[in-house]
């Protein structure tokens, strides 16, 4: 493995090249392709930094409300249904605390500029400033 540079040095050069470099010389059509190329390689290092540890906090969420352990993706699944089948609600303890996490964490990923997302983080923490 190298030790200089690292991804995120490399993901940054290369995004960098794209919108300060490509875009501003390129037809129309290649400067909206290189927007793209940098928006996804961007979506690629936050998936980096944020990715394994927030899957990880998710899936101990979903083991604390469906008491059982299994791989993150059945385990979705396995919520799924119970909300389907009427076996988990709003009323059970945890529930909307996990939905409203993990919505936030995969927007923290996806769409962290999202104005939604942000009024969202700003009303959490106000609430704990109240709370």
């Amino acid at each position: 493995m190298q030790d200089q540079p690292n991804p995120d040095e490399l993901l940054g050069c290369v995004i960098d090249f794209l919108r300060e470099t490509v875009v501003p010389e390129a037809t129309p059509r290649t400067a909206f392709q290189a927007r793209v190329a940098a928006s996804a390689l961007e979506l690629v290092w936050r998936q980096m930094e944020f990715g394994a540890s927030g899957e990880e906090v998710e899936k101990q969420r979903l083991i604390a409300l469906l008491g059982a352990s299994a791989p993150l993706a059945d385990l979705n699944e396995a919520l799924a249904e119970a909300l389907a089948q009427g076996r988990l609600g709003v009323a059970t303890p945890g529930l909307v605390d996990h939905l409203r996490a993990t919505t936030l964490e995969k927007l923290a990923v996806d769409q962290p500029h999202y104005s939604g997302y942000r009024a969202a983080l700003r009303e959490g923490s106000e609430a704990k400033k109240e709370g």
